[in-house]
């Protein structure tokens, strides 16, 4: 199902989203398939590991060649270095409750 290789799949984590960027071929494995057919809206690597009843690390070799060949974009998740901070999201939330 895999091909054997899992070098490439590293770059993915349970919560990165996969959206598809193309339409199934007849020709492609029937799990290849049902990735682009399931998100065409994002899913997580979770979900699609869940819809597909695969393992994490299969389903992320699966993804590795899709995204290769440009038939799936994956979006890395905002890392949490990223969030505004605590005290900010309070005073906001302050702001609009004074309304």
């Amino acid at each position: 199902m895999t091909g054997g290789s899992d070098s490439s799949a590293k770059g993915f984590n349970l919560v990165t989203l996969i959206v598809a960027r193309d339409t199934p071929d007849p020709s492609m494995q029937p799990e290849q398939a049902s990735i682009l057919t399931m998100c065409a809206y994002p899913l997580s690597v979770a979900e699609v590991s869940a819809y597909l009843s695969l393992p994490f690390s299969v389903v992320t070799v699966l993804l590795s060649k899709l995204v290769e060949n440009e038939r799936v974009e994956a979006i890395a998740p905002v890392p949490v270095a990223n969030y505004p901070e605590r005290g900010l999201l309070e005073a906001v939330i302050h702001g609009l409750r004074k309304l």
